[in-house]
């Protein structure tokens, strides 16, 4: 199949990418960085330079696709300590460009990276964005077939709290505690699209993917261990007490709030009560092995 990947070589794309031209698929991959053509030519993919923001681009581009995979990055949006960014309203430009360039170009069959949390219209913080591009690409007609998957929250969103073990020495939140949730490597998630490219396509379909099931305390346990800290604790604040260090630290006001919204929605289940009503089968990268590469760069950052 001829497929557009967009999110150029990112944490997934670059996993991705290679496993589809293994396949047999012939790859087209998107990214605002002219750099980057030489890096996707050298694994034997076309290089399509533009952004998400020209809809013209998108959509020539897609002319011709049997498949496009597409996501949405807040990088693409702005920087996250640039106070007068609105990540969200971005996002959802993104995604109606999408469904505007899927439409017009004839394309017939979508991967769409979601999220955990896209299923909710309020209560998922700065998640809301995956709802909404969502919600758009379901506008589209009933003969173009989509595949919303579902990552859960990424083990390298746990690199954010270096800062706070290397001051403080210990890991600080809003929620915490025995609560299993669900964490995924990019490696899982990549296994998981490639494997959907060549699985029938039909109506709307949603897939969630997880590579572990582990809860605050046994997160700390684990990295503490890697680290050389094996008493590391997961300690809880007040909701309004990160947001004020937040934007202490001249976080975007959108993005700190989303993320107190989301971490608190992380701690009374509800965002994941309708993961765990499509619970998938778990992935193989599980929190001890991540813990190695934590690790690796906690020491790399040492100084």
């Amino acid at each position: 199949m001829k497929i557009i990947l967009t999110g150029s070589l990112g944490n997934i794309g670059k996993l991705l990418a290679p496993q589809l031209i293994a396949r047999g698929h012939e790859l087209t991959i998107i990214s605002s960085n002219p750099e980057r053509r030489s890096d996707i030519e050298a694994m034997g993919a076309q290089a399509a330079i533009g952004k998400m923001q020209d809809v013209n681009f998108l959509t020539e581009t897609f002319k011709g696709a049997d498949l496009v995979y597409l996501m949405e990055t807040m990088e693409s949006v702005g920087d996250m300590f640039d106070p007068d960014v609105d990540f969200i309203a971005g996002i959802t430009a993104i995604g109606r460009n999408y469904q505007t360039a899927v439409q017009l170009s004839g394309v017939k069959k979508v991967i769409h990276l979601s999220s955990i949390g896209a299923h909710m219209d309020k209560g998922n913080g700065i998640l809301l964005f995956h709802y909404e591009v969502e919600q758009l690409l379901r506008q589209l007609p009933a003969d173009i077939a989509i595949k919303f998957i579902r990552p859960v929250g990424f083990y390298l969103n746990l690199f954010s709290f270096i800062p706070s073990i290397k001051k403080h020495g210990k890991i600080i939140s809003n929620y915490g505690g025995d609560q299993k949730e669900p964490w995924v490597s990019p490696v899982d998630i990549a296994e998981v699209i490639a494997e959907e490219v060549d699985l029938p396509f039909n109506g709307r379909a949603v897939r969630y993917v997880a590579s572990d099931e582990v809860s605050p305390n046994e997160v700390a346990a684990a990295l503490g261990h890697a680290i050389g800290q094996p008493d590391l604790q997961w300690t809880v604040i007040p909701d309004e007490e990160l947001l004020n260090n937040w934007l202490k630290i001249g976080f975007n006001p959108q993005v700190a709030r989303g993320f107190v919204e989301l971490q608190a929605s992380q701690g009374s289940g509800n965002l994941y009560e309708d993961y765990a009503a499509h619970r998938p089968v778990l992935g193989k990268v599980k929190l001890a092995d991540f813990a190695k590469e934590f690790a690796e760069v906690y020491r790399s950052e040492q100084g």
